[in-house]
Parts: structure tokens; C-alpha cells; sequence
């Protein structure tokens, strides 16, 4: 018996990018996702009622080229914390949360924009 192809399997950036979005969030150290840009219209949109809508993906951007992805994280370091070790981090978790989708991570790259406290 052999077994039958049905077809092909792809996965949107959107989505890459919530999951590296929600696996970021998660280390200590991490206050905020998003460059300063990007923060101001989330105020915006909170000031006005749509406090939800792209809090999912922000601060986060992926490139998928078949089950290869590239991961860009933007984000704001909690004030006292060594940056090194929050990004480290953040790429770990990132790259671990991706691969348990079966994606094949080429690079995780992690852009500290601003500081909380400072």
C-alpha cells in the first residue's frame, strides 16, 4: 500500500508571527513588543476601542519560504535587565515554539527599541 499525496501544506506569516508574538511575550524581562511606531498607533487604537486588534502579531515579522522561516522581534527591555540575556532568551523560546510547528527556523533576529523605567 502506498501512501497517497493530498496536496500541499502551507503556513502564513500572520501566523509565524503570533506564535513568535506569544512565545516572546513570555520571557521575563520582556515589557512590551513593538518599536516606538508601533506603540503609539496601539495607543491609538486602544484610546478609540479596538484595544485588540493587531496586539497579536505586533513587534513581530516573519518571512516564510516553505518550512524555512526568518523571525524579526522588536521589543522594549524592562529597565535592570541585561540585555544579552532577555534576547538570548527570546530567541530560544521563539525558535522552540516554531519548531514544535514543525517549522525549520533560519534566524531570530531580536531589536531592543526602547527601555521601560528609564
Amino acid at each position: 500500500m502506498s501512501e497517497a499525496t493530498n496536496g500541499n501544506t502551507t503556513v502564513s506569516s500572520e501566523v509565524v508571527e503570533k506564535i513568535a508574538a506569544a512565545a516572546a511575550r513570555g520571557v521575563p524581562g520582556v515589557a512590551e513588543l513593538g518599536g516606538d511606531v508601533a506603540r503609539f498607533f496601539n495607543s491609538v487604537l486602544d484610546r478609540v476601542g479596538l484595544d485588540e486588534v493587531g496586539d497579536a502579531t505586533r513587534g513581530v515579522g516573519a518571512k516564510v519560504k516553505g518550512n524555512d522561516v526568518t523571525v524579526s522581534v522588536v521589543l522594549v527591555l524592562e529597565a535592570g535587565r541585561i540585555v544579552a540575556d532577555v534576547t538570548a532568551e527570546v530567541q530560544a523560546r521563539v525558535k522552540e515554539a516554531l519548531t514544535g510547528y514543525g517549522l525549520n527556523v533560519v534566524a531570530v533576529n531580536v531589536n531592543v527599541d526602547d527601555i521601560t523605567g528609564v
